[in-house]
C-alpha cells in the first residue's frame, strides 16, 4: 500500500484480501492467507494497515428487511423553505428509524432520503406525520422503488 497524491494505492495482495472480505466478511483470515500464499499474521498486519488508512471502515451483517415485513423502499426529495433549515431538518430525520440514508444535494431538492416502510400505508403515515411536519419542509416528492436491480460496492 502506497500513498500517491493523497490517494492510497493498494497492491494485488491487498486487493485479494479486500475482495475476499467484500464477498463474505466472515471469511477466516487463515483461509484468505492460504488463497494469497502468505501467513495469517501478514494478513492481520495488512488488515490493520487498511483499517488505519481508512480503506476499511468496519464490517456489518446485512439484515433482509423483507423477512421483517418491510417491503416498500422509497426515495424522497425534500424541499426546504431555506437552506439554513437543513441542520434542523436532518436532526429531525435522524429521529425517524425508517430513514436509512440522508443526502444534502444539488438540484431541485435540498435533501434526498432513502426510507424503508412496511407498506404504502406506512409510507403515507411517515410522509404526513413525520416528514412533512418537520419545520422548514415546504414539500416533498416521493419515488417508490419497484425493484433494486443493482446492489454493489466499488470494484477493486
Amino acid at each position: 500500500m502506497k500513498l500517491i497524491n493523497q490517494n492510497i494505492e493498494i497492491d494485488g495482495i491487498d486487493k485479494t484480501i479486500l475482495r475476499a472480505l467484500m464477498a463474505d466478511a466472515r471469511t477466516p483470515v487463515l483461509e484468505i492467507a492460504r488463497q494469497v500464499g502468505i501467513s495469517g499474521a501478514a494478513i492481520h498486519q495488512r488488515l490493520r494497515k487498511l483499517e488505519k488508512s481508512g480503506i476499511i471502515s468496519g464490517s456489518k451483517f446485512v439484515i433482509n428487511p423483507k423477512v421483517l415485513g418491510y417491503t416498500t423502499m422509497a426515495f424522497i426529495g425534500i424541499y426546504l423553505d431555506k437552506a439554513m433549515s437543513n441542520p434542523d431538518a436532518v436532526k429531525q430525520l435522524k429521529k425517524i428509524p425508517e430513514v436509512l440514508e440522508c443526502h444534502y444535494t444539488t438540484g431541485n431538492w435540498s435533501i434526498f432520503i432513502k426510507i424503508l416502510c412496511k407498506d404504502n400505508e406506512h409510507l403515507m403515515q411517515l410522509l404526513n406525520k413525520n416528514i412533512q411536519s418537520i419545520p422548514g419542509v415546504s414539500r416533498t416528492e416521493t419515488f417508490i422503488s419497484l425493484a433494486q436491480q443493482i446492489d454493489r460496492q466499488i470494484s477493486l
